[in-house]
């Protein structure tokens, strides 16, 4: 007789970053879907991430993605995200995290930033977030999504939230910077919780291809 196929309770999901703040936001989106085991490359010290070569987001969370996914035999979503300011001829942009050199904090990055924008009027500090997330098995690649949240640059930083370039960014319809929103509020309308939208239905079908006996 044909043994009864059970399906697994929970489902390993990794979130192929070792950011707190970024693993804390993920798991705050993702928390609603109760069958996924959502762990981070915290879980794996011993695991050794691709250095980020790509030329553009795309690039980057995907190779991220496909990486960590056949290494550690799990089912991977990977990020890449910046800050783009189109008056900057797009800097930050894919160097965001290390703007300011391989070595850099937030602070240097925000610091050299408002260096770069002192001359432009407050019409010209239009900026946003890009988020691309790529979702991989240990077969490959299965998705990759964008999402972005347009808005304005102060001159001074605000807030003591965030993360990043958030004390200096407020999205357009808001009066308060992403590091004074609430993180609450903050998860429902960046760029990341747009892009994760669009994956949603590429989460739910792994339940399916994964529990299919």
């Amino acid at each position: 007789m044909k043994k009864e196929y059970t399906p697994p309770a929970m489902i390993e999901l990794v979130i192929a970053s070792t950011n707190v703040h970024k693993i804390r936001e993920f798991k705050a989106m993702l928390k609603a879907n109760t069958r996924f085991d959502v762990r981070s490359l915290r879980d794996f010290p011993d695991y050794v991430p691709l250095p980020e070569a790509g030329g553009t987001f795309e690039e980057n969370a995907v190779s991220k993605a496909v990486h960590a996914a056949a290494t550690l035999k799990r089912w991977v979503i990977a990020d890449d995200s910046g800050l783009i300011v189109p008056n900057l001829g797009g800097a930050p942009g894919v160097y965001s995290a290390r703007f300011a050199g391989n070595d850099a904090t937030d602070v240097d990055n925000r610091k050299k930033l408002l260096e770069k924008m002192h001359h432009l009027l407050d019409e010209d500090r239009h900026a946003y977030f890009e988020c691309c997330i790529a979702l991989a098995s240990p077969s490959g690649i299965k998705k990759c999504v964008r999402g972005i949240c347009e808005g304005t640059l102060l001159v001074a930083e605000k807030g003591g939230g965030g993360f990043g370039y958030d004390p200096l960014f407020i999205k357009h319809g808001y009066n308060k910077t992403f590091a004074e929103l609430e993180e609450a509020t903050k998860n429902r309308i960046s760029h990341r919780r747009k892009a994760l939208d669009k994956l949603v239905s590429s989460l739910e079908s792994i339940l399916e291809e994964i529990c299919t006996f």
